[in-house]
């Protein structure tokens, strides 16, 4: 198998956004991604790199195109995804007052799970589905 073996992730999740510069904002006020690189002509993003902790998504504007052809927005298919985003967080708690604070729509409000950790899911303005928890799979898998 051809791993990446000099990058600091191999799996990157990629999103599409009709304001992405609105996007890009709200998601580092509500869920604390840095700009790590953002690509942009006007209001239009062509490619932005978002940072958390040494995770990162992509992301860019909605566009017609060849790859924009193959993809559709939650609210064009009733609000439901087809994959999501789980961000490990240290203290999920503070994590989800600053989210709700930003206006984030909780659609499993915060608990403790089942499995270990601590998380809930929510939307972001333009209905992308996002899980924060504490439960980190990596830890658990060595102990």
């Amino acid at each position: 198998m051809e791993l990446a073996a000099t990058t600091t992730a191999t799996i990157v999740p990629c999103l599409r956004y009709r304001d992405a510069p609105a996007a890009i904002d709200w998601l580092c006020r509500a869920f604390g991604f840095q700009r790590h690189a953002v690509y942009q002509d006007g209001s239009t993003v062509h490619h932005a790199q978002l940072v958390f902790g040494n995770g990162m998504v992509m992301l860019g504007s909605v566009q017609p195109g060849a790859w924009g052809s193959h993809m559709i927005q939650p609210d064009e298919v009733g609000g439901m995804e087809t994959q999501s985003a789980c961000v490990i967080v240290s203290d999920a708690d503070a994590h989800y007052a600053r989210a709700t604070a930003a206006g984030a729509e909780i659609v499993i409000d915060i608990a403790d799970q089942d499995y270990g950790g601590r998380g809930y899911a929510c939307r972001d303005p333009e209905g992308h589905l996002w899980w924060f928890g504490s439960y980190d799979p990596w830890a658990a898998a060595t102990a």
